[in-house]
């Protein structure tokens, strides 16, 4: 009787053992997943600002260090190959293009066309999907990293090396207060 209760307590924690790493590796996949759903959003972006530079060099002509920093900014994020290093190159674009649609506003004639127009609308488009990515890939950080870090899924979490996961965070720009005047 003895010997049944033992072999029946080693299932149980084998089969404990099991469930809890599966969880954790389905864990693991849904953040990498969230994280090339932010990845896709910013390669198409990225492909977005070569358009957008020849639509407004046509018109400001005399604009080039704001059409330099897009530039680099977009390179930067092509070139960028972690997290962190991907989250700066994007916090740089995102300024860059500020930027850009500043110097647009200058120009009415720019402003009045439909390939202007419709390049901003998809990369307005574009933002949004990143921030939705970035909102569930946050989520799922959340999740995994909560999972790794409370008992007793934190024991199992040890001992296969599962390290948490990077937030993707708003930048210092991002977190200043705006002010509204009229």
């Amino acid at each position: 009787m003895i010997t049944y209760i033992a072999v029946g307590a080693v299932v149980l924690i084998v089969l404990w053992l099991l469930v809890t790493y599966n969880s954790l590796v389905t864990l693991r996949n849904r953040v990498r997943e969230a994280w090339s759903q932010i990845d896709v959003q910013l390669k198409r972006r990225s492909s977005l600002i070569p358009n957008l530079i020849e639509t407004v060099k046509g018109y400001a002509k005399h604009e080039k260090g704001v059409l330099e920093e897009v530039t680099k900014a977009r390179t930067a994020l092509m070139k960028a190959e972690t997290l962190p290093e991907k989250a700066e190159a994007n916090n740089m674009l995102t300024g860059a293009l500020k930027s850009l649609f500043a110097v647009a506003e200058a120009y009415p004639q720019l402003q009045a066309s439909e390939n202007f127009k419709d390049l901003q609308r998809q990369l307005e488009d574009t933002e949004d999907k990143v921030a939705y990515s970035r909102q569930f890939y946050n989520a799922n950080v959340l999740d995994f990293n909560a999972k790794i870090q409370v008992f007793p899924s934190n024991l199992v979490a040890g001992m296969f090396g599962f390290k948490t996961f990077e937030f993707f965070a708003a930048t210092e720009e991002e977190r200043k207060k705006i002010e509204v005047k009229f």
